[in-house]
């Protein structure tokens, strides 16, 4: 883990010295061979210096280096016409924003996590604020901070009572004794900032302005890593009070995540911005993430952890798609795009993949982490059913409408100003089509 951790860093110095010319062949190229130095952790337990890697933290810290250079890839086309220093800026941002969620995800000390954790805020909001495409993106960046501060205030607070009672933060130890006496209120003000992050329905109004507002690398690392922090740490920290946690806080947690999701996916059905419905679409899968992971059982946290990986790669790939409709008819409206589909030959074909993938079709791994994760819900209580019908009935209903209304139609005069996607978008597109491919093959290397 050091060794990734002091390679970023490298990285970071060597696009400061870097000619203007190199900047993003560095990066990529750099991001790209650190990636291959992150496989081996599949095989390789590192435990040294607070820092680890288990089957949980693994999948999410090899995610994060897969689609950095990925979101980068993607960002290109509309960054080369900036300011050499702008490039510079923004590749550093990525790369800070990387480091924190290595140290995030592989740590095992509480504080250093809760630094991590609370690190990616500001690269973050300089992404939406910054490279935002309109003005409302400071009216965004608002929601984001307000939100994520105010919820970790109280977690920030929550792990100093821990420590003083406990006399030590250190998640290997919570894991061999958890706390047993912890009061309702301590574990509420303890998950709310992983609930805030994920989010769930009702703690969510910053996300889809976040991303309609944020460029697409912010959009794409967003829904492909930063989200996925919360359903770690919601893992993590509910080891910590795992009796109380069950006993009375995942019997009403639960029931209301299920609903949250299937209110949520109705919400995708009325949205008419490409981007804020694949938004809405990310609060509906997490929202069901969190109530399978609330369970509590191996079977949801595999499962949970599925769905982590495979709707970060699926998400992130809509955002890009959803890029490369805005960049040619410079609209994110569903109606105004459509007929543009006659312009391509590929891409309504990874469309279709890709709803498909995003409305949980099998062999897809969202249909595996789904299937864990709904029986652990449903096993919970079969008033659980109701919730969990409508929102599996109206996640396929708007992947659906997604893919019909932008690829259905007539073409319009006015948004053929580009008429073939370049090879640089198909390696993108392509890059998340191939994970997906190798967990069809192979879910097992992400299970627990």
């Amino acid at each position: 883990m050091l060794t990734l951790l002091f390679t970023l860093i490298g990285i970071s110095l060597s696009l400061m010295l870097t000619s203007n010319k190199n900047i993003w062949t560095l990066t990529v190229s750099q991001l790209s061979f650190l990636l291959l130095g992150s496989l081996f952790l599949i095989n390789i337990n590192v435990n040294s210096f607070y820092l680890s890697n288990d089957t949980t933290s693994t999948p999410l810290i090899i995610l994060s280096f897969w689609l950095m250079p990925v979101s980068i890839l993607a960002s290109i086309g509309h960054l080369t016409n900036n300011s050499s220093q702008t490039q510079r800026t923004f590749a550093i941002f990525i790369i800070i924003i990387l480091s924190a969620l290595t140290l995030t995800f592989s740590t095992t000390n509480v504080i250093i996590f809760f630094i991590g954790f609370e690190s990616t805020l500001v690269p973050t909001l300089f992404l939406i604020s910054r490279w935002g495409m309109q003005q409302e993106r400071i009216e965004a960046g608002y929601y984001f901070v307000f939100y994520t501060l105010a919820s970790s205030l109280p977690l920030l607070l929550t792990l100093i009572f821990i420590y003083n009672n406990e006399n030590h933060l250190s998640f290997p130890l919570f894991n061999s004794v958890p706390q047993s006496n912890s009061s309702i209120t301590l574990i509420i003000l303890c998950l709310i900032a992983f609930l805030v992050k994920v989010p769930i329905f009702g703690l969510h109004l910053w996300l889809p302005k976040a991303h309609v507002e944020a460029p697409v690398a912010g959009s794409m690392i967003l829904a492909a890593i930063l989200l996925k922090l919360g359903g770690y740490g919601f893992i993590r920290l509910t080891t910590i009070f795992i009796n109380t946690f069950q006993e009375n806080v995942s019997n009403i947690l639960i029931p209301f995540c299920c609903w949250g999701g299937a209110l949520t996916s109705i919400i995708c059905i009325t949205q008419t911005d490409l981007k804020s419905l694949i938004a809405y679409s990310s609060v509906s899968h997490m929202s069901f993430m969190i109530a399978g992971l609330s369970t509590l059982t191996s079977w949801s946290v595999s499962g949970g952890i599925i769905v982590m990986v495979a709707h970060g790669l699926v998400s992130s790939a809509l955002f890009c798609i959803a890029n490369v409709y805005y960049e040619r008819t410079g609209t994110r409206n569903l109606s105004a795009s459509r007929g543009i589909k006659s312009l391509f030959l590929v891409l309504p074909t990874l469309w279709l993949l890709f709803a498909a993938a995003n409305l949980g079709l099998p062999p897809f791994p969202n249909s595996i982490g789904e299937l864990f994760i709904f029986s652990g819900v449903i096993s919970n209580s079969l008033t659980n059913v109701l919730p969990t019908i409508i929102g599996v009935v109206f996640t396929g209903i708007f992947s659906l409408i997604i893919y019909q209304q932008l690829n259905t139609g007539t073409l319009f005069t006015w948004n053929t100003l580009s008429t073939y996607l370049n090879e640089r978008e198909y390696l993108t597109l392509n890059l998340h089509l191939l994970p997906l491919i190798v967990l069809i093959l192979n879910p097992n290397i992400i299970t627990l």
